[in-house]
């Protein structure tokens, strides 16, 4: 008998566990709150054994085509003057020449185009109650639709609201990072070309990202906070308003980015946060991804997290029941998720000091990075060997 598999969100975590499914037999059904594929979004790591895994799907040749060879990073002092110019391996960790780095659109428009043929997509659409019991779990969607499937699977982010029916609130789990960010669209007005320039004062940064010869930037600012606004999480114009307080007297590109940002139809606005479960799941209902364990941009593992562990999902429920399977796609995947959400101690402090006395401290091991040997692979990112998958 074909098992039933329900996917709330149809973003990387989502699309990738339908793959993995469909391809051990399942039934997969995928609910997502927008109306069609997601497209856009600033680009995103795929690295150490996510790589092995996106091989495996045969989707590794497409991804090395949409590359976005990004070749140098830039950073700036408050006054707009050049602290050091790096190598992108060299500040990230990452392994030159390995890893890849493409548009979150990209990613998730090749993964769509290998799971839409044997997969049924609702898109606007999103589920409202989970009623399980020992046949199955029933679930009631925002349409007023009704179903019954045999698992359901979270993978709908940080803010998951299949988590909140399944565990409770957000904030039992929620770890804030001391950060909040923006990052909306802008005219290249400075021609920059496969290159990120990072402009920083102690507690705010404002970073271009150019991923090709686009006329149009990816722009990001972001910045210290004690405590996270929720109050501004449904509040775009809000957001706005914040943003635009805090940078009010930067140089540098910042006044025309705050334009920008006024002026921007996609803004993206959240903190900088992760969340951390004891546990993932519950009964025939499971979380996978940032709904799960999301690491925070800070680390760059949010997309190789997801895609690994929706492999690791997958090959666990195709070996064993719900119980047993859950059971195992936590107690294989943990430790690889916690090695790298542990990366956070690097990042922020790194990328973002807060002080002026450890933004110079940054300065000076940025102007070392120029002439010390090339980076090593962090040994995080590879720290699961991808074991295969049951015919």
């Amino acid at each position: 008998m074909t098992r039933t598999a329900l996917i709330s969100g149809a973003g990387i975590t989502g699309q990738a566990a339908a793959f993995w499914l469909r391809r051990h037999g399942f039934d997969v059904t995928v609910v997502e709150k927008a109306r069609a594929p997601r497209s856009g979004g600033y680009p995103i790591d795929i690295r150490g054994t996510a790589l092995e895994v996106v091989r495996r799907m045969g989707l590794l040749p497409r991804l090395r085509d949409a590359h976005v060879d990004l070749r140098r990073m830039t950073f700036l002092h408050e006054d707009g003057s050049e602290v050091a110019t790096l190598a992108p391996h060299a500040v990230t960790g990452g392994t030159a020449g390995a890893d890849l780095e493409v548009r979150r659109g990209d990613l998730t428009g090749i993964l769509h185009a290998a799971v839409r043929d044997d997969v049924e997509f609702r898109f606007d659409e999103s589920i409202d109650t989970l009623d399980q019991h020992h046949g199955g779990v029933d679930v009631g969607f925002r349409s007023g639709r009704e179903g019954s499937f045999d698992v359901v699977i979270g993978a709908d982010g940080m803010h998951s609201r299949t988590r909140e029916l399944l565990f409770g609130p957000e904030e039992r789990f929620h770890r804030y990072l001391g950060y909040c960010f923006a990052v909306f669209p802008m005219a290249n007005e400075l021609g920059l070309s496969h290159e990120t320039v990072l402009w920083n004062a102690p507690g705010r940064s404002a970073a271009l990202y150019a991923v090709a010869d686009d006329p149009e930037v990816h722009a990001f600012l972001n910045f210290s906070v004690p405590q996270p606004p929720s109050q501004l999480f449904r509040a775009p114009g809000a957001q706005r308003e914040l943003v635009a307080g805090v940078f009010a007297d930067a140089g540098w590109q910042v006044p025309a980015m705050l334009g920008a940002l006024h002026a921007a139809d996609d803004v993206f606005f959240d903190a900088v946060a992760q969340i951390r479960m004891p546990r993932w799941s519950h009964g025939r209902v499971t979380l996978a991804g940032d709904a799960a364990h999301a690491p925070s941009f800070l680390t760059g593992q949010g997309t190789s997290l997801a895609l690994v562990g929706a492999y690791m999902l997958a090959r666990s429920l195709a070996r064993a029941g719900h119980d047993e399977g859950f059971a195992a796609y936590e107690r294989d995947t943990r430790g690889f998720v916690t090695a790298n959400q542990d990366l956070v101690g690097t990042g922020g402090a790194t990328l973002f000091p807060t002080t002026a006395q450890a933004l110079e401290q940054r300065n000076d091991r940025l102007r070392r990075l120029r002439t010390a040997p090339a980076a090593r692979a962090v040994p995080a990112h590879s720290a699961l060997t991808l074991p295969g998958h049951p015919a």
